[in-house]
């Protein structure tokens, strides 16, 4: 039997939000550290917190990495919470778009 499937919104309580963040932080990390291994990629997460600490992980050096992305100009895939939202949503929609069905 699967997880019960949770509501994305906003955490009210902000010890439960605390306990989250830190949790889900963790996890994106360990997922963001496969992704690299498993793909041979290299991997740059920015995480700033509600009170602005920041957090980071690098699967290489993190200055080499940013400075990759700001010299490059080529046509590149860049994705927002509403573009994730919509995609989502239209996943319900349709199952048939590869892209689709991976973000979801």
């Amino acid at each position: 039997m699967g997880r019960k499937k949770i509501q994305i919104a906003r955490i009210m309580d902000e010890r439960n939000r605390h306990v989250t963040f830190t949790k889900r932080k963790f996890g994106l990390m360990k997922k963001a550290y496969e992704l690299s291994v498993l793909c041979d990629c290299e991997i740059a997460l920015i995480i700033f917190n509600s009170t602005n600490k920041l957090f980071q992980y690098a699967s290489t050096d993190m200055d080499k990495v940013l400075l990759k992305y700001t010299e490059y100009n080529e046509p590149h895939e860049s994705r927002t919470n509403s573009d994730i939202v919509d995609v989502c949503s239209a996943r319900t929609h349709c199952y048939t778009t590869t892209e689709q069905y991976s973000l979801c």
